[in-house]
């Protein structure tokens, strides 16, 4: 089979379940995988014969498409902040939104040392760490950083650990309950978490492909209780953070003004409520000054 009746047949599997845009990015993603191909080679090469042995991966991938099976689990990897990441389902698959959570944490720490460089390495720690993303991340851009990162599932560590690996960075990687923490193992400098923050009555705007795939205990909490996290996050934050630390947060689009007004009831003075590239509520960054 060619790369250009592959794509026909590719297409009109797909098409009743996603938009064009994204066929033709799964497309991509998987003849890259597998024929080492670029953009312009799905044009160039269209009449390239497909051997039979790609070609029953590439079928096999459609098919775990068709299921509504994320890519990023298919190839078990994807990119983030420019860095590869080793994926499965134990681990969430990380998003733009928090991509930009980096770059506020960078834009902060960058400012922070060009008006009073800090005369230590600065530590910061980040929970709930799923893929290890945020750290690693930080990380390769704050080489000097002791940076360490909290995780309650030894499967999800394990993947994190793997990409501290695959990134030839050092990160101290914690299995810890941070609901049943009282206290934690240092002062930081900067404390980051992306926690579960999707209520359950949202689960009706989630798409299949995640609802079905992504590790729920990652994504979720009760209807009764949606701060949970933040609560005793920002608890623990306010007696482990140094005196002009920062506290930054992802949280729920539609739960903004109520964990600013969480975060100042904990004693957080000046709280930064940021919006994300789409224009919803999204990034808390929080001081005690």
């Amino acid at each position: 089979m060619t790369v250009k009746k592959f794509r026909d047949y590719f297409n009109n599997t797909l098409i009743k379940l996603y938009p064009i845009s994204e066929i033709d990015t799964f497309l991509f993603l998987l003849l890259e995988e597998y024929l080492n191909f670029k953009r312009t080679d799905l044009v160039l090469k269209s009449n390239f014969k497909i051997s039979t042995e790609v070609l029953s991966l590439l079928t096999s991938s459609t098919e775990l498409l068709e299921k509504e099976i994320p890519i990023q689990y298919i190839l078990k990897k994807t990119e983030f902040y420019g860095l590869p990441f080793i994926l499965n389902e134990h681990v969430l698959i990380p998003r733009p939104e928090t991509e930009e959570l980096v770059s506020f944490v960078l834009d902060k720490v960058l400012k922070i040392e060009t008006l009073q460089p800090v005369e230590r390495e600065i530590k910061i720690l980040d929970i709930g760490t799923g893929s290890g993303c945020i750290p690693i991340s930080l990380k390769k851009s704050l080489p000097l950083a002791e940076i360490s990162a909290i995780e309650i599932s030894d499967k999800a560590l394990s993947v994190a650990k793997k990409n501290t690996l695959l990134n030839q960075v050092d990160i101290n990687l914690i299995q810890q309950d941070i609901l049943k923490t009282s206290e934690l193992n240092d002062i930081y400098d900067i404390i980051i978490s992306n926690p579960p923050y999707v209520r359950e009555l949202e689960k009706k705007e989630i798409k299949n492909n995640v609802l079905k795939n992504e590790p729920h205990r990652a994504l979720f909490v009760k209807d009764n209780n949606p701060l949970i996290f933040y609560d005793k996050i920002a608890e623990l934050a306010k007696n482990h953070l140094t005196k002009n630390g920062l506290l930054f947060f992802e949280i729920n689009q539609y739960l903004g003004k109520e964990t600013v007004e969480l975060i100042r009831m904990k004693g957080f003075n000046t709280i930064e409520l940021k919006k994300d590239i789409f224009g919803h509520d999204r990034i808390i960054i929080a001081s005690m000054i």
